[in-house]
Formats: structure tokens, sequence, C-alpha cells
């Protein structure tokens, strides 16, 4: 995924200066990508809140905190451009600045690469905890998901700041280095995040762990499974139009992307199977049946096998 990888969509409907033809398509593609975002920010907002202020902290509620943060980052800016796209597409005149457009670009191509390391840690992090419990409990540092996210997100930053400077410097073959560099560095996160994937949903089929387990280990498979089939399609659409193919419009990139963002508060619903009307109250619940007290379980479980040993 390069810098302008999740393209946003054209700035007006027609090139014509007398003729003016809205698109019906594209102004119900930038509704919807707008009625999407809106849910998107109040439900990552909500987990923002929540997951910040109201549920204790654990390993795996600091990734989640985190992931929210970068789509709640994204849709803030996201939900604007629609606004104004919408109101160049019906106009027929150019009302956003060219300013805010090129912002939006490496915005959207850093929620996705954050999100990919982070869902790579949340992984890796549960099957540890999955197929070595005691080890994992015993040396694992309580600091190390706050360091392991720093690291992440410093990574992220530096990267796409490196790719900016290098493809701003007008030079192509240096642009196109960076972004092969990029592309080489974000493909060794995706193996390592599809084998623990497929660890966890083996080990929810199987059926062995705790209720409270399977529920985290069910979020963390949906958020990777969503992440795989709305992410990923945007990369591979920016990369096949760089050799003239295009195998969707950028309308619908910019959707898929809004969704990518917006989804995940509605996995942590699902999961925590809360069939109440939507409010905070009832993804409050939701998020302390998937999160809370794993911890606790965990350590309970270890207490169990150690006495079991010494016995």
């Amino acid at each position: 995924m390069e810098v302008s990888s999740v393209s946003p969509p054209s700035a007006s409907p027609t090139e014509g200066a007398d003729l003016c033809e809205i698109d019906v398509t594209n102004v119900a593609i930038g509704a919807v990508t707008l009625l999407i975002s809106l849910c998107g920010l109040a439900g990552n907002g909500a987990v923002l809140w929540l997951l910040g202020f109201r549920i204790p902290r654990s390993p795996i509620t600091i990734y989640i905190l985190n992931l929210a943060v970068a789509d709640f980052a994204f849709l803030l800016f996201a939900v604007p451009f629609a606004v104004l796209y919408l109101l160049e597409d019906v106009s027929c005149s150019m009302i956003m600045p060219l300013t805010y457009r090129s912002l939006l670009f490496p915005l959207s191509v850093l929620s996705y690469i954050v999100g990919l390391y982070l869902l790579t840690a949340i992984s890796i992090e549960r099957c540890r905890s999955i197929l070595c419990p005691l080890r994992c409990r015993c040396h694992r540092p309580q600091c190390l998901s706050v360091v392991v996210c720093a690291l992440l997100w410093a990574l992220s930053t530096s990267l796409m700041a490196s790719v900016i400077s290098v493809c701003q410097s007008h030079k192509p073959e240096h642009c196109w280095v960076a972004r092969i560099c990029m592309y080489a560095l974000n493909s060794l996160f995706i193996p390592a995040m599809v084998i623990s994937s497929i660890i966890l949903f083996i080990k929810v089929k199987c059926g062995s762990q705790q209720q409270q387990h399977k529920r985290l280990d069910i979020v963390v498979s949906l958020t990777v499974l969503v992440f795989a089939l709305l992410a990923l399609p945007p990369t591979l659409w920016n990369f096949l139009r760089k050799f003239g193919y295009s195998i969707m419009s950028s309308e619908l990139v910019f959707l898929l992307t809004c969704i990518h963002s917006t989804i995940n508060p509605f996995i942590y619903s699902l999961a925590g199977r809360c069939w109440k009307p939507c409010s905070v109250g009832s993804l409050r619940l939701s998020l302390q049946r998937v999160f809370e007290e794993t911890e606790e379980n965990t350590a309970r479980s270890n207490h169990t096998a150690m006495d079991t040993l010494l016995c």
C-alpha cells in the first residue's frame, strides 16, 4: 500500500464547465460512506472511552485501544471529506482544499499499517497465552503491551514519513524503491498474523477453552478476517492501478476503507452477544464480557495447573 493507496473519490463529477450531470451511483455510495463513517466515529469513540476509563486495562485491551485510536483518527478526517465530496458532486464545483485531500492519503495508509501491525501483535499475544500459558504468565513484563504499541506506532509513523519525504523529492525511481520497501516490510507481518489467527480458530473449534477465552479469540479471529476482506482489496486495487488495471472504482475503495475502520466495535458487540438496542451501555457490557477478567481467569487456571504439577 502506498501513500495514495486508499484513493478518495474524484473531486468533481464532470470535467466540462457547461455540463453538470450528477452521478446517482456516486452520490449513493458517498451517502452510505458518510453514514457508515459517522457510525464508526460513534462506535470507536465509545470503545476509546470505555476501554480508557471504564474497563480495567489488560494486555489485549491496550492493543484494542490503540487500534480504536487509529480507526477513530482516520474516520475523523474521512467524515468531513465525505461531506465535502457530496457537496461537490451535487453542486458541480470544487469545494475541498487540495491540502486537506493530501492529508487524507497518508492518514489512510497509516491507519492501514498500524492496524496490520497491531492485529499481528494481538494474534501472537493470544497464541502465546494459549500454547504456553504458564511461561507467558510468569515471564511476561507488565508493561510489554505499552512498549510494543509505542514501537509499532513509531515504526508506522517513521515509515510513512520516510516514504512521503522520498516521494516528494521528485525522483520517481527513489519513490518506487521506498514503496517497494514498505510493501516488503508489511508483507513480513501478514504471514505471522494469518498463522496465529488460524491457530486461534482451531482452538476455538476444539472447544477446550473457557467461555471467556473463546469470546476473546473469536474477536481476534473475526477482526483479522475482516481486515483481510476489507483492507487488502484496496491495496490490491492500488497495486494493479499502477499497471493500468482497475478492479473497482475509487468511490468503492474509499467505502471499503471506511467500513474497515468502522466495523470493529460491532465485532466486539457481536462476540459479547449483547442483542440489546444499540447504546453505550450495551457496548460496555459486551466489552466487559469479552475483555474483563480474562487475566484473572488465566491466573486462576495457571495456579491450578501449578498445584497439579506440585501434587
